[in-house]
């Protein structure tokens, strides 16, 4: 049984002189084309051989019989074919004529591909620009592209429109490469059976193990995300986590968890933490945690005072990263208040402190290197209690 070999195509399809001399000199060294493939070729292990290779183009995917029993007759055997294109082969000793003689009437055979090429780069740059704007809505809408980032929401999309874009540019690439090539065969140019392919086949290969490495990473991410991220419950007993835990900020011993309000897959979600992993945020963690101080009443009657605590902690893979975070979660979660409301503070120990204070309400966000750290809080404790446990907190995830 003769041993096949596959090799990466030297360039893009519509190369036809780069692919036949190609073959041509494969076959010299005894690899004898078998099946062409999108991206990979198939050879069979022989004998090196001076062989002649002749790509001729149809619109339709299929050639009949009669038409391989005519090219045979004039010394060309029929190899294969990949879509439009039909590959011949002819031993140089048998000194087959050329199958187009005639570069303008050779010129009528690319005419439908050049229309359906042009129609398809349409077609795929529309999908480009239908990307293009999604994906500037998923980054820019709300204006926290850092928080997206480190969210890890829209890495595998944004990749995705960067294949997508790839694939138009060499869609547009193919259009106007057809067309070129019926102008030269028109005016009499043939096309050149011995074009050099070397530069196009070191291009191809690069730009071929870029994108496989990219998009399978790309594929993987959700995966790895989705196995790596859970929610649980909250116990009540203290964790070494770094979390602000609502009993570390009231020190009120009267201070219980009320009845849960919101269960689903065995989770209390009034009480619960989230674990989540990105490349550019490999620790996350979110935190909700309510309580009940039985027998106290809100300062307005509103009710049995129920402090509650909002924990989000990030550790970013790039320290230059955290100021930019901090100013989009200011953003994004600032429902009702101004910029003005949200006061740089300076601290020995954050690199970055910002405070928020209404009535009940304290809000803080810090970062130290790598570390950030967004706390809201409802209740009667200082917001320098608050910090306190931030700054206790975020040496756990300064490392």
């Amino acid at each position: 049984m003769n041993e096949t070999v596959y090799k990466l195509r030297p360039s893009d399809y519509w190369r036809i002189g780069e692919h036949e001399s190609w073959f041509a000199d494969m076959a010299a060294k005894g690899l004898h084309l078998k099946k062409l493939g999108l991206q990979f070729v198939k050879f069979v292990k022989g004998e090196g051989k001076e062989m002649r290779y002749r790509i001729d183009v149809s619109i339709e995917k299929k050639i009949t019989p009669e038409q391989i029993q005519m090219y045979a007759e004039s010394g060309w055997d029929y190899v294969t074919s990949n879509k439009y294109f039909h590959v011949y082969s002819s031993p140089v000793e048998r000194n087959a004529p050329e199958i187009h003689t005639d570069p303008a009437e050779q010129s009528y055979t690319l005419k439908e591909l050049d229309k359906k090429l042009a129609l398809n780069a349409g077609f795929v740059a529309i999908a480009l620009i239908l990307m293009i704007s999604m994906l500037f809505a998923i980054w820019f809408l709300d204006e926290t592209p850092t928080f997206i980032l480190v969210q890890g929401i829209a890495i595998q999309q944004t990749i995705l429109a960067i294949f997508i874009g790839y694939t138009a540019y060499t869609s547009l690439q193919a259009a106007i490469s057809i067309r070129a090539l019926r102008k030269d065969l028109i005016n009499g140019i043939p096309i050149d059976h011995r074009a050099p392919w070397k530069k196009y086949y070191q291009l191809n290969s690069i730009i071929a193990f870029l994108f496989t490495v990219v998009v399978g990473l790309s594929a993987i991410l959700p995966i790895v995300q989705l196995v790596k991220g859970e929610t649980k419950t909250l116990p009540e007993a203290s964790l070494d986590l770094p979390i602000v835990r609502l009993a570390q900020v009231e020190q009120n011993p009267a201070l219980v968890r009320g009845e849960p309000f919101y269960m689903s897959d065995n989770v209390d979600w009034g009480n619960r933490y989230t674990y989540d992993w990105s490349p550019f945020a490999p620790i996350q963690y979110e935190s909700d945690e309510n309580g009940v101080v039985p027998g106290q009443m809100w300062e307005d009657g509103s009710g049995e005072y129920s402090p509650s605590i909002h924990t989000r902690v990030y550790q970013l893979s790039i320290p230059s990263m955290a100021d930019n975070l901090i100013s989009d979660l200011i953003k994004r979660y600032n429902y009702e208040y101004s910029d003005e409301d949200f006061v740089k503070t300076k601290h020995p120990t954050f690199d970055l402190l910002i405070v928020h204070e209404e009535e009940a309400m304290k809000e803080v966000f810090a970062s130290k290197g790598k570390a950030v750290i967004h706390v809201r809080y409802y209740g009667y404790a200082n917001i320098n209690t608050v910090i306190e446990n931030i700054e206790n907190k975020i040496k756990l995830i300064i490392e």
